[in-house]
């Protein structure tokens, strides 16, 4: 396992900051201790926990910037449906989110092979008018986003252990 070290500066700053810049500071020292690369080895560094901060990072970067079409797009689509990661935000008490990730994976499952392939820009466009059944979903993130975001701070407040050393 890695260790991810953060200081103590750096997390009561961000504590004062906001539950965002408090959950982007564990985020940041998490991609640090793996060199910036998330991979099946650097992956393989970290433990569940972790991960699914990471699933979560990129998850929200994703879908606030353009929603399930440009995350599955983008090819994070595997790295979020076809890992536990709505089963481990279950476990975090945040059963909502998990039904939503459900929710997305069965389209994901219907639809991933057309909203994969490569294309141009405007084709890309073109995704989100072809495929309005993910619209529901991408507006339910928008509007539950700071909830969620405060209940994964919150986990990770009360589990710090589990996600970075303190120093």
């Amino acid at each position: 396992m890695k260790k991810v070290i953060i200081s103590d500066g750096v997390l009561r700053q961000a504590a004062s900051e906001g539950m965002d810049a408090f959950v982007a500071a564990f985020v940041k020292a998490i991609k640090e201790a793996i060199g910036g690369e998330l991979n099946a080895q650097t992956l393989g560094e970290l433990n569940s926990d972790q991960i699914t901060l990471l699933a979560w990072d990129v998850l929200h970067e994703e879908v606030m910037d353009g929603g399930f079409v440009q995350l599955i797009h983008n090819g994070y689509g595997p790295f979020i449906f076809k890992n536990p990661f709505a089963k481990a935000v279950k476990l975090w008490g945040m059963r909502e989110l998990s039904k939503l990730i459900y929710d997305a994976h069965t389209l994901y499952v219907k639809h991933h092979k057309t909203l994969e392939k490569e294309c141009s820009d405007e084709e890309f466009m073109a995704l989100f008018e072809q495929h309005p059944d993910f619209d529901d979903l991408d507006d339910t993130f928008v509007e539950q986003e700071e909830q969620w975001t405060a209940q994964i701070a919150q986990y990770i407040d009360n589990n710090i252990e589990k996600f970075a050393f303190i120093e």
